[in-house]
């Protein structure tokens, strides 16, 4: 699969568009895909809120985490975290450094402008399908992990206060987080702890930073519309205020209620092909509002992008059969770069037959 070197259409941001009376024709969504209209009725319940203090305290308690924790991946794919050991104090300075970024003028910000040949940079469009309706929505992604890859010309150095320590340390201090719950994860499928750290091999992670603007015809438009993550596993700071993020519950889509200093963690595709299924990447999307914009920073922690991805032997048992197809990690996320958000098509095409 080719890697397009430029986007099919001439960029525009959505920044530039946030002021006017209506949004363009290329954000209008058809008609079933519209916020007010693919909204079931609620009852599906909130995304479950696990503290993950009580893994370091009694037995009773840590075991009654872990479930939670296993709980909430089987039946949601999502859940909220408190007491998760990222420093607060950094997750505020992230959201104030990253906004003096996306509050730089727009000839400044220019400067970093990505291309689908990494996506590092900043951004306005998922995918390169030309003629696509695009989100409402602007973002900057950097590649964070492993060392070898990471590529400081795409880092930007505006404003000044936007420094690279700040978002290494949140690097570093959230893929602590991950291992965290990928040792848990292994644990409560019946495996030791280091499982899922093996079949992820190098790990990678990304960061890419959201920018919503508002929006003037928000019942139009979606900020990202539905998908589930490629990767492996997903932690968001989310805006503290300001709702978004929704999660496919059944026939419900059900808003994300921000927690103070909470993290919303979700699983990707990959580890629903490594267990087999048991643990499932659900679809998500994020709405936006005419008020005042939003932001979130998603990072990704995703396996080795060479190593084959397939349900784990010891998950395959008892006369059952691997539910997916082998394919490695890079060729998945080609895809993706390729077709956009598309709901779960990815990980269905995946399905064996």
């Amino acid at each position: 699969m080719n890697i397009e070197q430029e986007w099919p259409e001439p960029v525009v941001r959505v920044q530039t568009l946030a002021d006017a009376q209506v949004i363009p024709d290329r954000y209008i969504k058809p008609p079933t895909e519209r916020p007010h209209t693919s909204s079931a009725p609620g009852g599906a319940g909130s995304v479950p809120m696990v503290d993950l203090g009580g893994l370091k305290r009694g037995a009773a308690e840590r075991q009654a985490t872990m479930l939670a924790v296993s709980d909430a991946c089987r039946h949601w794919g999502f859940f909220q975290v408190v007491n998760h050991g990222v420093s607060l104090e950094l997750m505020a300075r992230m959201r104030e450094v990253w906004k003096g970024f996306f509050d730089l003028p727009m000839e400044e910000k220019q400067a970093y402008a990505n291309s689908p040949v990494t996506f590092e940079g900043y951004g306005s469009r998922l995918g390169v399908k030309k003629g696509a309706i695009l989100d409402w929505g602007d973002y900057y992604f950097l590649q964070l992990f492993p060392q070898s890859i990471k590529n400081y010309d795409k880092w930007p150095s505006l404003p000044a206060s936007l420094s690279r320590e700040t978002t290494e340390d949140y690097g570093e201090e959230l893929v602590k987080l991950c291992g965290v719950i990928q040792n848990v994860l292994s644990l409560t499928l019946g495996l030791d702890e280091g499982f899922l750290h093996r079949e992820f091999g190098e790990a990678g992670a990304g960061l890419r930073v959201n920018y919503y603007s508002k929006c003037p015809q928000p019942d139009l438009t979606l900020g990202l519309s539905p998908h589930s993550d490629p990767g492996g596993l997903t932690i968001l700071l989310t805006d503290d205020h300001v709702k978004g993020l929704q999660v496919r519950k059944g026939g419900s889509w059900i808003t994300v209620e921000p927690i103070p200093d909470a993290l919303v963690v979700n699983v990707g595709d990959q580890i629903q092909v490594l267990t087999n299924g048991r643990y499932k990447s659900v679809e998500h999307r994020v709405v936006v509002n005419e008020a005042t914009e939003r932001l979130s920073m998603a990072f990704f922690y995703n396996p080795q992008d060479d190593l084959l991805i397939h349900p784990a032997k010891e998950l395959v048992v008892d006369g059952t059969s691997p539910m997916y197809k082998p394919k490695t990690f890079k060729e998945y996320k080609l895809c993706m770069r390729m077709l956009g958000p598309r709901g779960k098509m990815l990980a269905d095409a995946m399905e064996a037959t």
